[in-house]
């Protein structure tokens, strides 16, 4: 485990996930620079990250106070500033590549040498905007699990050409602010859970389209069913436990159905018809303006969930 306490990093960009990072970081006991092109967003961001620290505290997940925490997280007025003597740049600006190039460029110019650049980009491989940078070899993606201050998943992507050093060192640093690191052999578009996740929706929408279920009851199926097993074991696991002896027994006894199933599962184009009439069952169950209060509610829910998990052995 690498002695952080004290060190430095950066936040780049103040919305959603940069607010989360922050947490992550500052509850680790980092100091953190965060900056954003808005100034707006910059002024608001202590406040917002206060309240979610609130509920957090709540839930028993800090083990100090939430003031302590916040006195950590620093608003600068300059990309520059934030870079100063930090050990790596945490950047989560908007998803396209241009912004990616301009950003990561700025970031190559003024970090230092040694500090690790890293993408919370959810779908863009490290190569499509590391490329032609002095130093390219630092860079990686660092994809969280939205929120990642609740939700400890981070797929660390390297390009080709960024160096074994400095992926072990991204590995060992996520897992010292206490998150789940899993390493991308490979650069892949979406990266793993993107991936996964988009298998399971395409799935759920063909069946949906199909008319075999409504929405409401396919979300159960994952929540009443698939979800609370893949809550604390994944997919592998699970049909190693769900055969007498293990996955070879499993795959003897369901391959070939699941094979067959296979078979018969279309891609699917998300209709917008299809996606509208979604949306208006969800309409009848939470109306729009109750969104933001369902969020916060969705939050607690993880909250009481990873407290429950972190007191589970591995």
């Amino acid at each position: 485990m690498i002695n952080i306490k004290n060190q430095k990093v950066a936040v780049i960009g103040s919305g959603l996930i940069g607010r989360a990072w922050a947490i992550v970081f500052a509850r680790a006991g980092l100091q953190v620079n965060i900056y954003d092109q808005s100034n707006e967003a910059l002024k608001n961001c202590l406040q917002l990250i206060r309240n979610l620290l609130d509920d957090a505290d709540k839930a028993g997940l800090i083990a100090e106070s939430v003031s302590d925490i916040i006195s950590r997280i620093h608003p600068v007025a300059t990309l520059e500033e934030a870079c100063a003597g930090v050990i790596l740049v945490q950047e989560n600006i908007r998803e396209t590549v241009e912004a990616k190039l301009a950003v990561f460029a700025e970031l190559d110019l003024h970090a230092p040498d040694n500090a690790i650049l890293a993408s919370s980009t959810s779908w863009l491989p490290t190569s499509l905007f590391t490329e032609n940078l002095r130093g390219r070899a630092r860079c990686l993606v660092a994809h969280p699990t939205n929120p990642p201050y609740l939700i400890p998943l981070v797929e660390v992507s390297p390009a080709p050409w960024t160096s074994d050093q400095v992926v072990a060192g991204a590995m060992a640093f996520y897992a010292a602010v206490d998150q789940e690191p899993v390493l991308v052999k490979k650069e892949i578009h979406g990266f793993l859970l993107n991936r996964v996740q988009g298998a399971v929706l395409n799935e759920m929408l063909n069946l949906y389209e199909e008319g075999y279920a409504s929405s409401a009851d396919l979300d159960k199926v994952m929540k009443y069913g698939l979800g609370l097993r893949w809550s604390f074991m994944g997919p592998f696991e699970t049909i190693d436990l769900n055969a007498p002896d293990g996955v070879v027994d499993y795959a003897a006894r369901y391959g070939q159905t699941y094979a067959d199933v296979a078979k018969t599962q279309k891609d699917n184009t998300w209709n917008p018809q299809v996606i509208a009439c979604v949306e208006r069952e969800r309409r009848e169950i939470l109306k729009k303006d109750e969104l933001d209060d369902r969020s916060r509610w969705r939050d607690n829910r993880l909250m009481n969930l990873r407290k429950h998990q972190l007191n589970q052995p591995k």
